[in-house]
């Protein structure tokens, strides 16, 4: 049943990636909202079960990042040291103060697999209860955050595109319980001078659900600001945040996925 399923989201996720796909969802004005605005519509929840006692075995073809026994292909953002967050029971832990964490690679377009958990019991209201992230390209963020009866700003729940768009849905599940991230990324291309020529797409499901659908991205990440595109180079490190949370993570991958240019 699991390889079955798992053949079955590889289709759907052959049948989004692709950044010219015509069912792509359709891009807000995003100039009618404030970064971080409060008063922007909630996404509506959807309940998807309980999550997975065991990872979910990747494909032949990934590129494992954790497998569950050590941080190496880490280190830390600080000073490029061996990762030290804590490892143990097949998942990774986030240490408070140790800064965040980055792929001793750098990668482009992927097809990339992350599953998490936020604390149990939860602490904190707002940003401040289970926050991490997961930054392609070290700039581009797909939030962690405990959604679960947590109200925050709607672009920065959890599986928003931090300070851009919000989920389609709110598919998040109770603290403690893993969730799955599927994430395709397709990259900004830029031209010999340094001007955008394409930006970058992203499409996310959440727990089996798809909330972010190939999306445009206005620019690289920001807090309380949507900065501009800046040209940077064709494959750059996935990084982990250190938001000061114990959030928990396991059975990462990816697969990196063919140049349409």
């Amino acid at each position: 049943m699991q390889r079955t399923l798992l053949i079955f989201c590889g289709f759907l996720l052959a049948g989004i990636a692709s950044p010219h796909a015509g069912f792509a969802q359709a891009v807000p004005d995003l100039s009618a909202w404030d970064v971080h605005d409060l008063d922007r519509p909630q996404p509506p929840i959807v309940q998807t079960g309980a999550g997975q006692a065991q990872p979910i075995l990747p494909p032949s073809d990934a590129i494992v990042l954790f497998d569950g026994a050590n941080l190496d292909g880490w280190v830390s953002q600080k000073d490029g040291r061996p990762a030290r967050w804590k490892v143990e029971n097949g998942y990774f832990e986030v240490v408070d103060g140790a800064g965040g964490i980055e792929t001793t690679r750098g990668f482009g377009d992927v097809q990339l697999h992350v599953e998490w958990a936020s604390p149990n019991p939860p602490k904190g209201e707002g940003q401040d209860n289970g926050n991490s992230g997961v930054f392609l390209m070290n700039q581009y963020e797909v939030q962690v955050l405990n959604s679960y009866g947590n109200k925050t700003y709607p672009d920065g729940q959890a599986s928003a595109l931090y300070g851009q768009y919000p989920p389609l849905v709110n598919a998040t599940r109770p603290p403690g319980e893993w969730q799955v991230y599927d994430i395709v990324f397709r990259r900004p291309r830029f031209a010999a001078d340094g001007s955008l020529l394409t930006p970058a797409r992203v499409t996310v499901i959440h727990n089996g659900v798809l909330v972010q659908d190939n999306v445009v991205l206005t620019g690289p990440t920001g807090h309380h600001a949507r900065p501009p595109y800046e040209a940077h180079e064709d494959q750059l490190p996935i990084s982990l945040q250190d938001h000061d949370h114990p959030v928990r993570f396991r059975n990462i991958w990816l697969r990196e996925l063919g140049n349409n240019d």
